[in-house]
């Protein structure tokens, strides 16, 4: 797969600072180099208070920024590298958050929600002894709490990322089944001036669709949403740039003219291919 054609950035990558990463920054700068992309954007995990084993996803920030700073100076004349960071909400850590974001220069963050009421939707025993549909609001529920935060980030990571999880992943799942909170969600991020991102490992994960859906996506366009970034969520070298070359096509289905890349927390709004 050769991309240089379609100009496109990686917005959304992950190292072995995340704790569920072993990836080495210089490798995947280079895997990027190889694939033809223009750009990316390391966004390690940072899970404060994370239960369910404890330190996993803290994140040594004075090191990852070291190191992705020398990283960026290798690639210089190859590849425009940024450095970010993904940022587990969870409403009771709004305050902790925001003074992460307040502390630091990083170029562009993703707020995602990946525990809810502390529990990682990752595992099953979110899901045991419940209604599939219950778990998904709540997700979406928390969600919202999140978007509503004084949390300073730029754009909200893959934004139903529970159908990646849950017993039956996305088989009964709909935007219309949620439209009400999603649309709720929506309206309170283009509000306060954030975005979202299509992230790429829905397909990765088999659902035949990257997060969120197309219905999502066109339903963010029709409310007024104009930023949107293109992400892998790539945890090692050849999840780099995941099926980007669907990302375009994706897009303009949904009614978007241009993607958007962030530098030193500004947007940027490149037309797409």
């Amino acid at each position: 797969m050769d991309l240089r054609s379609l100009h496109l950035y990686d917005m959304h990558t992950h190292t072995h600072f995340s704790g569920d990463s072993e990836a080495m920054p210089s490798a995947m700068a280079q895997k990027a180099c190889d694939l033809g992309l223009t750009g990316i954007c390391f966004t390690d995990h940072l899970d404060i208070d994370y239960k369910e084993t404890p330190g996993l996803f803290d994140l040594d920030i004075p090191a990852y920024k070291k190191e992705i700073l020398q990283v960026k100076e290798q690639f210089t004349e190859k590849l425009d590298i940024g450095w970010g960071i993904e940022l587990g909400l969870q409403p009771y850590l709004a305050e902790k958050n925001a003074q992460v974001i307040a502390e630091n220069d990083f170029d562009f963050v993703i707020g995602s929600t990946h525990v809810v009421k502390q529990i990682d939707i990752y595992f099953p025993p979110y899901y045991e002894g419940r209604k599939e549909d219950d778990c998904y609001l709540e997700y979406f529920e928390e969600t919202l709490k999140n978007a509503q935060s004084d949390v300073d980030f730029d754009v909200y990571g893959h934004l139903d990322y529970v159908v990646r999880y849950g017993p039956n992943k996305n088989k009964y799942y709909s935007y219309k089944k949620f439209a009400d909170i999603i649309d709720e969600i929506l309206r309170t991020l283009i509000a306060k001036g954030k975005g979202i991102e299509l992230n790429m490992a829905g397909f990765k994960y088999g659902l035949g669709h990257a997060h969120p859906t197309m219905e999502t996506l066109r339903r963010y366009k029709e409310l007024g949403g104009e930023i949107i970034t293109i992400g892998s969520d790539g945890h090692a070298p050849e999840q780099m740039a995941w099926e980007f070359e669907k990302a375009p096509v994706i897009l303009k289905a949904a009614g978007f003219d241009y993607f958007t890349v962030f530098h030193n927390r500004k947007p940027e709004f490149i037309k797409l291919p």
